[in-house]
């Protein structure tokens, strides 16, 4: 098991929602958490918000596109403890796009490229580069060293109708969750993803009540859009039981999307 008291943690789009709420739990833990995310965003984050928990928070400016930044914000983030921790949750946006358009023009391809730069190679790098800084952490009983903890959609199961690159870019996250898991075992890492549902972050840009019934629909139990600090939570749980791993884990209450909502 992790002792998150004494050990370095990374948030990729730490400034998020779902990652915000991954550095409060993990800092309120007594991990050092570096948060990672671009400098617009990074602005935004009230760091008082960490003031006061038995851990530390600091932020570096960071593009999980590129190996070079990532690179510097893992050296940074294992800077004074042993890194031991992973989350990759970072965000960006996604142009929506049929395969052929309604104009039968095709989707194109440089957004396709795009999106999935953004989501899956991002994805990678932080996966590769944090699992190498894990990698060389003395080991802790059991053998274990670490664990990175990717963040997928379910979009990687049911994606809609226009989300073509998207589901695409989680798709291939939930598969690289196996093979990399497979490939750090030697190194007593773990590697496990989150599918998350319908959560209640900024990344719907409109009202949040308007998202809940667009999506009320969909939901099975409890019948409400998810919350970040639930995310948070079950990065937590990943942290805490050694005995997961390799896992996607769908965190949507049940949802099952259509091929398009009306």
């Amino acid at each position: 098991m992790i002792d998150l008291n004494e050990a370095a943690a990374i948030v990729v789009g730490g400034a998020g929602g779902l990652g915000r709420a991954t550095t409060k739990r993990l800092a309120a833990r007594g991990a050092e958490v570096t948060a990672v995310d671009i400098e617009e965003s990074l602005n935004r984050l009230d760091l008082d918000e960490f003031a006061g928990l038995p851990g530390s928070v600091r932020t570096v400016v960071g593009d999980a596109a590129s190996p070079t930044s990532m690179t510097a914000a893992v050296v940074e983030a294992a800077r004074s403890r042993p890194l031991r921790v992973a989350v990759s949750c970072h965000g960006g946006g996604s142009k929506p796009g049929r395969t052929i358009g309604r104009d039968g023009t095709p989707f194109d391809p440089e957004e396709f490229a795009h999106t999935v730069s953004m989501y899956l190679t991002g994805t990678f790098n932080v996966l590769s580069i944090a699992a190498a800084a894990i990698a060389s952490s003395p080991p802790l009983e059991g053998g274990e060293r670490g664990v990175v903890i990717n963040t997928s959609s379910v979009a990687a199961f049911d994606g809609q109708i226009g989300q073509l690159a998207y589901a695409a870019a989680k798709g291939g996250i939930v598969s690289m969750t196996l093979v990399a898991a497979r490939d750090l075992a030697r190194h007593g890492i773990r590697v496990c993803t989150i599918a998350p549902g319908i959560i209640a972050t900024p990344a719907y840009r409109r009202p949040l009540d308007e998202v809940e019934k667009a999506f009320e629909s969909v939901i099975q139990f409890p019948h409400r859009l998810g919350r970040p600090d639930e995310y948070g939570a079950l990065v937590e749980h990943i942290c805490d039981n050694s005995y997961l791993n390799a896992e996607v884990i769908r965190l949507d209450a049940g949802a099952r999307m259509p091929p398009l909502l009306s």
